[in-house]
């Protein structure tokens, strides 16, 4: 009996040494036939794809700012600041204006036809400034023996004075004055307004009755500002129908016979002297000869 019990305790420890072997023999596997993620260099492992949806949904909403901040705020104020038009430039052609001042609702006072423009020369600066016709309104006054015709325009103001002397039977221009608020030189520092009053003159002479016309006159206003009137023809007092009346033409217009008149003078003693000459001449032939 006793031989049987220790028996089945021997075959109990065999039993159990040979398991323990196995295990160990488990345990030991090769370094061939481990599985791959207990090699990996990589200490986290990445992420799961879970979280990587997520971080592709939100990349959309990380665009949308983007949209808003090109908005053109910047081209605002260039594109709709209102800009003040230049001034224009009056054109380089005179043109010629009609002018009238009444002495009634029917009567016509004074009447002018001619083109003006006012003219800066000096050593250091020149300009030129031609008055508009479509821009400029007339205005003035009559009485018995004074009159005066005043050109009003958006850069200034052209007057002129009448004076009509019933003992000389003329009409005539006493005083001429203006104001331009106008850059004749640009580059000069003293600009406008540029101011002339010249009195004590004695222009456009007319007789009573008749109308004074020239082609083109220069007025000197002194410091280098002259008034030109060109293709002008004016006359106040006495205008009759309301029309104009016998043109008296400026001594610019007048024919000038002078030098027709020398012409005629020298041929007239060239003809005498040849005239002398050839008398004389034969008068010393004739007395060569003598009678037989």
């Amino acid at each position: 009996m006793k031989t049987v019990v220790v028996l089945a305790f021997l075959a109990c420890l065999a039993v159990s040494a040979l398991s323990l072997t196995e295990d160990e023999k488990i345990n030991r596997r090769p370094a061939t036939v481990s599985p791959a993620i207990e090699f990996s260099t990589n200490e986290h492992p990445p992420p799961p794809t879970t979280k990587s949806k997520t971080l592709t949904t939100t990349t959309p909403t990380t665009t949308t700012p983007t949209t808003t901040t090109h908005k053109p705020t910047t081209h605002k104020p260039t594109t709709h600041k209102p800009t003040t038009p230049p001034q224009p430039t009056p054109p380089t052609n005179l043109t010629v204006g009609n002018y009238t001042v009444m002495a009634n609702k029917t009567a016509v006072c004074v009447m002018a036809h001619m083109a003006l423009q006012i003219r800066l020369a000096t050593p250091k600066s020149n300009g030129t400034f031609i008055v508009q016709p479509k821009s400029t309104h007339a205005v003035g006054s009559c009485e018995a023996t004074k009159a005066n015709l005043t050109l009003e325009f958006p850069q200034g103001f052209i007057t002129f004075m009448f004076n009509k002397s019933i003992e000389k039977n003329t009409v005539y221009v006493d005083a001429v004055s203006f104001s331009l608020n106008y850059p004749l030189d640009k580059k000069v520092a003293n600009g406008p307004p540029y101011t002339a009053n010249n009195k004590s003159m004695n222009l456009f002479a007319a007789k009573i009755g008749h109308s004074y016309s020239c082609k083109s006159e220069a007025l000197y206003m002194g410091d280098g500002m002259y008034l030109d009137v060109n293709q002008d023809q004016m006359q106040a007092f006495n205008l009759n129908k309301n029309e104009f009346g016998k043109p008296d033409s400026c001594a610019a217009d007048k024919p000038d016979y002078r030098v027709a008149i020398a012409v005629g003078v020298t041929l007239l003693v060239l003809i005498i002297i040849v005239v002398v000459v050839y008398l004389l001449g034969r008068r010393k032939r004739a007395n060569g000869y003598q009678s037989l």
